[in-house]
């Protein structure tokens, strides 16, 4: 069913989000299994405009911003999908969290969620005893992904600013509600860890309600897919 609602994005600017998350999805060298099933959703259908994923290139912060970093909310809305994305293999690398932020700087953005996670890992770096700090040095220079002390009491902590930004989006765009609805699946296929800047800080069992961040998820996707079926008047039982 087509929807009643018209998005604001045009072809260019789809295309160039799209740019963006491939930029960080490859931002540590590779595309791992799930990063690349997310792409090959929207190799087609209404996100894409039918664009392949081997046409993409990756794209600069300047380039990117040029297109959308005129409409703060759009710009806003791709930041979030792009951390997404970043968590979407369960490893936070260094080389993510700088395209993040000079994607940020870029767009003219100030995102409090990932300027309080950097700081969080930077200080439990600094926490770190000399045994880790000796790991995390040569971890770095070899991986270049910070390693930190693991404190399974704590990774909610360090997580809670992403968490507390993801629940503050109000979706209003039927093309991204329709990217959200498959970036994140009805529920969760397997168990994985979640690493970030090199350090596990989380496990994700079978029994996916344990994810740091599940709650948050399933609001994002919950709440896409009451804007399609009441804002735009959508069939969503593909979804489901």
């Amino acid at each position: 069913m087509t929807s009643i609602v018209k998005s604001p994005l045009n072809k260019e600017q789809t295309t160039t989000w799209l740019r963006g998350l491939m930029t960080v999805a490859y931002a540590d060298g590779e595309l791992d299994v799930t990063e690349k099933d997310l792409f090959d959703h929207f190799s087609h259908e209404e996100f894409a405009s039918k664009i392949e994923i081997s046409e993409l290139q990756p794209i600069n912060p300047d380039d990117l911003a040029r297109v959308l970093g005129e409409n703060p909310t759009i710009a806003e809305n791709f930041m979030r999908t792009a951390v997404m994305v970043a968590l979407a293999d369960g490893i936070y690398s260094i080389t993510e969290d700088d395209i993040l932020h000079r994607y940020c700087d870029a767009l003219g953005l100030k995102v409090k969620a990932l300027d309080a996670l950097r700081k969080n890992l930077e200080k439990a770096k600094e926490q770190a005893g000399e045994d880790d700090l000796e790991s995390w040095i040569e971890q770095t220079e070899h991986t270049g992904t910070f390693i930190i002390p693991h404190d399974p009491e704590h990774h909610q902590t360090v997580l809670a600013p992403i968490k507390d930004w993801l629940d503050g989006w109000d979706i209003h765009d039927p093309k991204v509600a329709h990217m959200v609805c498959k970036m994140i699946p009805p529920q969760c296929p397997f168990e994985r860890d979640i690493v970030i800047f090199g350090k596990k800080v989380a496990h994700i069992p079978a029994m996916c309600k344990l994810n740091p961040l599940y709650d948050q998820l399933v609001g994002i996707r919950f709440r896409a897919l009451s804007y399609l079926a009441d804002e735009c008047q959508e069939d969503v039982s593909k979804y489901c």
